[in-house]
């Protein structure tokens, strides 16, 4: 990273392209943002290098410390991905929530103690791995150790994750093996936060999952993965719109591992891979959210193109003054 200029750097021209228009669809119920932000890659097209320099050079620990409240100058809304892997502490999520604005909303994934069943054989599980996970839907433990401490701050939390990953055969036999499980844990979940399910497992997307969410009002996330259909594809099923708001995650190319999008992209500083199937559907979540009058949470991941910003940017261009 070079030295910072003597003369103030103007603002970076993703920031002017995206910042109305996405307060514009905001103050409509449509938020837009990425999942995560803590992208270097980002410098020059969001974020301005000379706030992150100490001392002459650039800072990773400035950078990481502060470039979320440089984010919310841009986008509305943020998915927190890294409370899949913890149960963050109330000293971290004071630190998070006081390090941004109180307009800018935050969805967070719920971690995975929650919602893996038999923890993965990798090296980073140690000896839990290839084990049964007792906490597996455990509402008491969801309560005390995420949303409890999360609650000084749950009106700025838009929606609450529950990724499943993809189950084997030998996990659930049937699809409404996993739908008796999941329906019981949605109906002992506490009232006052938005809800929503990601599922892996394609022949999951049927009738039975659909009004196992629509009964207790929770999203089904229209999700980009490597295994699913795509979001053209999830949009049309009927009755994949489940709640009053919905939730939508553009994270991957079908057939393309997240490894593969990792090697590709990295360091995620420009589109490489324009998906324009993805992009237009998102654009009709937008129209259909429009349309209904509901809330609508967009996240796009860097490993979707190869930038978030601008995938989104691209995403807006295609939109028209009246959307």
């Amino acid at each position: 990273m070079s030295t910072p200029s003597l003369f103030p750097q103007l603002e970076p021209p993703g920031r002017q392209k995206l910042a109305p228009s996405l307060a514009r669809l905001a103050r409509r119920g449509i938020h837009i943002g990425t999942s995560s932000w803590k992208y270097p890659g980002w410098i020059g097209q969001i974020y301005t290098a000379e706030r992150y320099f100490t001392h002459g050079r650039f800072s990773q620990k400035k950078f990481d410390d502060g470039c979320l409240a440089e984010y919310a100058e841009v986008f509305p809304i943020v998915c927190g991905d890294f409370s899949f892997y913890q149960f963050p502490s109330g000293d971290y999520w004071r630190k998070l929530f006081a390090g941004a604005p109180s307009r800018l909303l935050f969805a967070f994934k719920v971690p995975e103690m929650i919602t893996v069943k038999t923890w993965p054989g990798h090296a980073r599980y140690g000896p839990r791995a290839g084990r049964e996970n007792e906490a597996f839907l455990d509402v008491g433990l969801l309560q005390r150790e995420f949303l409890l401490p999360l609650e000084p701050y749950r009106e700025r939390v838009a929606a609450l994750i529950f990724e499943f990953g993809a189950f084997p055969g030998k996990a659930y036999a049937t699809p409404t093996d996993f739908l008796d499980d999941l329906g019981t844990f949605l109906g002992n979940l506490p009232e006052g936060w938005r809800y929503s399910v990601e599922v892996r497992n394609p022949e999951y997307l049927g009738p039975g999952y659909f009004g196992c969410l629509r009964r207790r009002n929770v999203a089904h996330i229209f999700n980009a993965w490597t295994r699913m259909p795509p979001l053209e594809t999830q949009i049309k099923i009927p009755g994949a719109w489940t709640a009053d708001f919905t939730v939508t995650r553009a994270l991957l190319r079908q057939g393309r591992s997240y490894e593969q999008a990792v090697k590709l992209f990295e360091p995620y500083s420009h589109v490489q891979d324009e998906n324009p199937q993805a992009r237009e559907a998102i654009r009709a979540v937008v129209r259909k959210s429009l349309a209904a009058g509901q809330g609508a949470f967009v996240f796009v991941n860097n490993r979707l193109e190869g930038n978030a910003p601008g995938t989104i940017e691209g995403i807006i261009e295609g939109l028209s003054p009246d959307d």
